[in-house]
């Protein structure tokens, strides 16, 4: 059984085919990516000659733990967290039901149901039960910002765990809030699963790479699932660089593009509903016509067709980039 794809941000040429210009001349704030990349830490000859050997995992996998902070797991690299997700109905006993904490990341309710599982969109993480063989919660929440407390996730864990099941947290936005993530409890708790994404910190959603954390015996089926070789010897070489090396600067950085994005918004009169650190949600009764005004201006930002009223507007790369962008908004209210 297939389902309709997701609408997600990121889509320049699409937008630029629809609305003109080129891509690379569109302001692409659709997205929850740090704007600016980090410099890459250099890449020996090795990693590109070589097929990924145990021991360039293995460095990769000790970067994570002491970078997640996960005491009791060695995170597992996966070729983006969208690849953990795929694998996700094969952990849903037959029979069972799926929640999913929403509205969130429409991923997971596409790929669980197009597998076949009957999925059921819950308003908080209490709602998850021993009724649900898998439960997922995105914390941070994408688009809202939405957190929830320690205490609830494990309560929830807890009580799926109880009945054979899994919950599975995903952290994707969880980098600049460390101390809201359950790394450290993973792989010490039976039926917890969390996913964090490496793209999103560091500004390198195009290397493709994402960590599983979890149970031995969990991993090694992820491990399984995903074959030999599923993430490339470069991919872990900058992983590995990266977590290794100091982290407050980027920090510092998207903290500073934050309260930009967020001034501009604020001056151009807009309601910030929530966010992250990297990307702010916007409510508004104009929100297409916004849209479609900024598009007209090669500025992209992102839409959803479950609530019309929102638009998430990723960070800005610079101070010219938000000057464009004040003035286009300046423009619409005019």
């Amino acid at each position: 059984m297939s389902a309709a794809p997701i609408q997600h941000g990121g889509g320049i040429s699409a937008a630029a085919r629809r609305y003109g210009g080129r891509p690379e001349d569109w302001l692409d704030l659709s997205t929850g990516i740090n704007p600016r990349p980090v410099v890459l830490p250099a890449i020996e000859e090795a990693a590109w000659h070589r097929l990924p050997d145990a021991h360039r995992v293995e460095s990769t996998r000790q970067a994570a733990a002491r970078y997640y902070g996960s005491r009791a797991c060695m995170p597992l690299p996966v070729p983006g967290t969208q690849a953990g997700i795929q694998l996700l109905p094969r952990l849903v006993p037959a029979g069972r039901r799926v929640a999913i904490v929403s509205p969130t990341y429409g991923e997971y309710a596409r790929v669980l149901q197009a597998a076949g599982h009957p999925v059921d969109a819950v308003n908080d993480v209490r709602d998850l039960d021993a009724a649900h063989g898998l439960g997922v919660v995105v914390n941070p929440n994408n688009p809202d910002g939405r957190l929830h407390r320690l205490e609830d996730l494990l309560e929830a864990r807890d009580r799926l765990a109880s009945a054979g099941g899994t919950l599975v947290v995903d952290e994707a936005f969880a980098d600049m809030v460390p101390e809201a993530s359950l790394a450290g409890h993973a792989g010490n708790l039976p039926g917890l699963l969390v996913f964090r994404s490496f793209g999103k910190f560091f500004g390198l959603a195009g290397l493709r790479l994402g960590f599983v954390l979890g149970t031995e015996s969990i991993l090694a089926d992820f491990a399984d699932w995903l074959g030999p070789w599923s993430v490339s010897g470069p991919a872990l070489s900058i992983a590995t660089g990266l977590m290794n090396g100091d982290c407050a600067p980027i920090r510092r950085s998207i903290l500073k593009r934050k309260a930009a994005l967020d001034e501009v918004l604020g001056g151009a009169g807009l309601e910030i509903l929530g966010g992250t650190p990297l990307f702010s949600l916007v409510a508004d009764r104009r929100a297409a016509e916004i849209h479609e005004w900024l598009c007209a201006r090669h500025v992209l930002v992102r839409v959803f067709d479950y609530d019309r009223n929102w638009l998430r507007f990723g960070l800005t790369p610079d101070e010219a980039c938000d000057r464009r962008l004040a003035e286009a908004l300046s423009h619409f209210s005019a």
